[in-house]
C-alpha cells in the first residue's frame, strides 16, 4: 500500500482507531473520508480537521451501505483504498440469554457490516490502481478473550474472509491487508486508561511505519500482539488463554 496520495474511507471513523488512522492519514497527504452514524460528531470531525470529509453510513443498515457506496462513487470517484474499522466489543454472559442480542449485534455489525462494504465497493475498487481492502481485525482472533466470545468469533471469521478475498482478488489491483491490534486504550470496551492496553498513539505510528516500510504486507501485526498472534505456533497457546480468562473474570 502506498501512504500517500490515496483517497480512503474509514469506516467506524468517529473514534478510537479509526479516528486515529483518519488524522494519522490526512496527515501523510491522503483524501480522507470518515463514515459514521452521527452527523453532528462527524460535522465536528471534519471542522477540526480541515480536509477531512464525512458521510453519514450505519454498516449494519444494508441500504445505508448501498448509499454510501452510490454517493461515493458519484463523488469521489478516485476512492481506492477501503478500511473496514467500524466494530462493537462487548462482554457476555453465555449462560445468560439477555446475551444472545448482544451476541447477534457483534456478528451484524462486525462481520456482516465488513462483507457488505466489501460487496458494495469492490465492483469501483477492482477499477482503481492502488486499490486497497484494510479489514481491521484483532489479535483476540487468534486467542479468544473469553469474556467477550462473539467479538473473538467475528474477527477470527473476518481473518478467514480477508484470506479468502486476497485469493480471489489475485489478479486484480485490489491488495487485502488485515491488521490485528493488541488491546490499544480506545473507549473500546473501556480500555481508554487501561495501564496493559496499548497507548493509542504508539499504535498508529507503529502502524503507519510497516505500512509504510512493507508495501506489499498481507498483514500488520505490532510488536504488542505478536505474543497473542503467534501464541499456537509458539506453543504457548494454553498460557496465553489462561492469562485472558483471568482478565474481566
Amino acid at each position: 500500500m502506498k501512504t500517500t496520495g490515496n483517497t480512503i474511507l474509514i469506516t467506524g471513523g468517529t473514534s478510537g482507531i479509526g479516528h486515529g488512522l483518519a488524522v494519522r492519514f490526512h496527515e501523510a497527504g491522503n483524501k480522507v473520508i470518515i463514515a459514521g452514524r452521527r452527523k453532528e460528531l462527524l460535522d465536528q470531525i471534519a471542522t477540526e480537521h480541515p480536509g477531512i470529509e464525512s458521510i453519514v453510513l450505519d454498516v449494519a443498515d444494508p441500504a445505508s451501505i448501498t448509499r454510501a457506496a452510490d454517493t461515493l462513487a458519484a463523488t469521489h470517484p478516485r476512492l481506492n483504498v477501503l478500511v473496514n474499522n467500524a466494530g462493537i466489543m462487548l462482554p457476555e454472559n453465555l449462560l445468560d440469554p439477555a446475551s444472545l442480542p448482544v451476541a447477534e449485534d457483534h456478528v451484524t455489525t462486525n462481520l456482516l457490516g465488513t462483507i457488505r462494504m466489501t460487496y458494495a465497493f469492490l465492483p469501483h475498487l477492482v477499477t482503481r490502481d492502488d486499490a486497497v481492502v484494510m479489514n481491521i481485525t484483532s489479535a483476540l482472533a487468534f486467542v479468544p478473550l473469553p469474556i467477550t466470545p462473539t467479538y473473538n468469533a467475528t474477527k477470527a471469521a473476518l481473518r478467514s474472509f480477508s484470506e479468502s478475498l486476497r485469493v480471489q482478488l489475485a489478479g486484480t489491483p485490489v491488495q487485502v491487508i488485515e491488521v490485528a491490534p493488541p488491546g490499544v486504550r480506545t473507549t473500546l470496551m473501556g480500555q481508554q486508561d487501561a495501564e496493559n492496553a496499548m497507548p493509542l498513539d504508539e499504535f498508529l505510528t507503529e502502524t503507519l511505519t510497516l505500512l509504510s516500510t512493507q508495501p506489499d504486507a498481507k498483514e500488520i501485526v505490532v510488536e504488542r500482539a505478536k505474543f497473542v498472534r503467534y501464541a499456537e505456533a509458539n506453543g504457548t497457546y494454553d498460557q496465553v488463554l489462561a492469562m485472558l480468562s483471568g482478565v474481566g473474570a
